[in-house]
């Protein structure tokens, strides 16, 4: 990578979060949308500047910044159900807050921009999930990424069900889901990590998040693109791509191409600097 978009892309990352976080503060006088986006997108440029400069926890780096922020302080500090049932809930009362603008930004509107980088530098529950032994698929890709879809629609007639039956105190009820909700991702995402040797296997068959991700994802602006004259065909980029992508097809239909979740591994293990 050349110095200039060296300096360039950690940059443009900042100023794009930058630009969010004064909007809403703006729009909706609340200073806590400055700090927030601000801090994001801090912790975002900081990663992206140390991968630039190869430093090996760079990604580590952004994913533990943004995380742990999401899960402890927005999550069990704040009360804030930033999983998809927090979304429904704001969604439905129509309140564009917290998990509503959350989702706009990161897993609605912002793969258009960054695919789905959420997964790869932000997401707390990939965030654990990365430190298990088995960062690369050791078995064949299971075809059972169906099980997401009802996932997604269990979360959506959860928070239906209790508009419906007019439950008290919803908001204290959905702080106990974003528990409750969690302590299943992690269980169940250990688990399958363990049984099929794929630290990802949740984010490939379980996440109803990625409803939302991969179709916004297939238009992605940013994307790992592969110089075809400088490619060896070492078959090293699938072989460290956790997420089964071949990124040396640079159509918008190559082999998992929603799934790519610019980790970068392809890139740092590539010996001809072909990505």
């Amino acid at each position: 990578m050349k110095t200039g978009k060296k300096n360039l892309l950690p940059i443009i990352f900042l100023v794009i979060f930058e630009t969010v976080a004064v909007t809403l503060w703006l729009t909706k006088n609340n200073l806590f949308y400055l700090l927030n986006f601000s801090y994001i997108g801090i912790s975002i440029s900081l990663g992206i500047f140390l991968f630039t400069r190869k430093n090996k926890h760079a990604r580590r780096v952004t994913q533990l910044l943004v995380g742990t922020y999401m899960l402890i302080y927005l999550g069990l500090i704040s009360g804030e159900n930033m999983q998809i049932e927090g979304f429904w809930y704001y969604l439905f009362t129509g309140v564009f807050e917290a998990a509503t603008i959350h989702y706009a930004v990161a897993k609605i509107f912002g793969p258009l921009i960054f695919g789905r980088g959420w997964c790869g530098f932000a997401c707390w529950t990939a965030m654990i999930l990365d430190f298990l032994p088995y960062k690369t698929p050791n078995k064949p890709r299971k075809k059972i990424g169906w099980i997401r879809y009802i996932t997604f629609a269990v979360s959506l007639i959860f928070v239906t069900a209790l508009f419906l039956a007019k439950a008290g105190n919803i908001e204290r009820i959905m702080f106990w889901a974003f528990i409750i909700g969690n302590v299943l991702y992690y269980a169940f995402g250990i688990v399958l990590a363990f049984l099929f040797k794929d630290n990802r296997a949740f984010c490939k068959y379980i996440c109803p998040i990625t409803v939302f991700l991969k179709p916004m994802s297939y238009f992605s602006l940013i994307r790992i693109k592969c110089d075809t004259k400088k490619c060896v065909s070492c078959g090293k980029c699938s072989k460290v791509c956790p997420m089964d992508v071949d990124v040396t097809d640079n159509s918008r239909k190559r082999k998992n191409g929603t799934e790519c979740i610019l980790c970068m591994e392809c890139v740092k293990h590539c010996p001809k600097d072909a990505l």
